[in-house]
């Protein structure tokens, strides 16, 4: 990236946040601190109004706003992609805003990236064996947006929870989180109801309304946090310690993982599932580049399913008897 395109995309990256630190300038654009320094007095000197507070980063003085950005042809084809991944795995608030943001983008393109990404939309398909958008009326999944916007506001939400036995419950929740894990999405927050930290399926929701009451005192946790705690509370999930030879990975990406660790030729994975049997089956597609860690129950299972193939694939046909 030559020089001006960097000072462009420097004051596009400070647009983003209320505040930017130079060590996260330097690592995006994989340059030394003082060259950050030198090209943030560069724009400053271009007229830009850049302040900045010892300690805590580089900011964009209210007011000021770069004309609308242009896509190059790779981020629009980026964005059309990450639209077929939204239609399979994201609620319909989620999908109409993105749709909307696509449309948006599609509108600042020339006529000829338009050709481009139109073509690309047509010979574009994502294939996912999720679970099936439910068919009943009841459960309306379309509160994804307003979830995240009371996630980052910090606002209490108010929810009619259908749980997995049926019964519906109405709950105050201080939002900490949503998560992707066992094809579903999932609000983790602090049920005033229970007086704890809870997971709620996003699909279950019946009814969501946010309140106009912000909850600031309490202490959130962090999902990683939250979920090593429902670990020793003993509840439903299970967690998966694997590890893969990537020479078996190739291309494929991890999904519903909390942590990965690079061991050279290997990944360590951890898991988060509500299936012992549905991670079991999985891992027989990736066959002896697999090896389960943890816990015990998962890598029996394991074994018995190979056992299973093996028993049924080396039934021997009947011999037929010549007349």
């Amino acid at each position: 990236m030559n020089r001006i395109d960097r000072l462009t995309a420097i004051l596009i990256h400070l647009q983003t946040k209320r505040v930017v630190k130079a060590e996260e300038i330097a690592d995006r654009f994989g340059i030394s601190l003082r060259t950050v320094y030198r090209d943030v007095k560069a724009l400053m000197e271009a007229g830009v109004p850049i302040g900045s507070e010892a300690g805590k980063g580089y900011f964009i003085v209210d007011g000021f706003h770069l004309p609308p950005v242009m896509f190059t042809q790779d981020e629009a084809n980026s964005m059309m992609l990450a639209g077929k991944l939204v239609e399979k795995i994201a609620d319909k608030s989620v999908r109409i805003a993105f749709d909307s943001a696509l449309y948006k983008i599609k509108s600042v393109l020339n006529d000829t990236d338009k050709d481009s990404l139109e073509t690309l939309d047509s010979n574009m398909e994502v294939y996912f064996r999720g679970r099936k958008e439910g068919q009943d009326e009841s459960f309306p999944n379309h509160f994804m947006t307003e979830i995240q916007r009371a996630v980052a506001q910090k606002w209490v939400v108010k929810i009619d929870y259908c749980s997995s036995s049926g019964e519906v419950s109405s709950r105050l929740v201080e939002p900490a989180g949503i998560f992707y894990y066992s094809l579903a999405w999932h609000l983790i927050g602090w049920c005033r109801l229970r007086n704890g930290y809870r997971d709620f399926r996003a699909d279950r929701i019946k009814n969501l309304v946010t309140t106009d009451e912000k909850f600031e005192g309490r202490s959130t946790v962090s999902l990683k946090e939250y979920f090593q705690a429902m670990y020793h509370s003993n509840q439903n999930l299970v967690q998966a310690v694997v590890v893969f030879d990537k020479k078996v990975l190739k291309e494929r990406t991890l999904s519903s993982t909390t942590t990965q660790t690079d061991l050279g030729d290997r990944i360590r994975a951890e898991f988060m599932m509500d299936s012992v049997d549905f991670i079991a089956r999985w891992l027989l597609m990736y066959g002896s580049g697999v090896e389960v860690e943890s816990p015990d129950i998962l890598r029996e299972r394991v074994a018995q399913l190979s056992e299973e193939l093996f028993l049924h694939h080396s039934r021997l046909p009947k011999e037929t008897t010549k007349s």
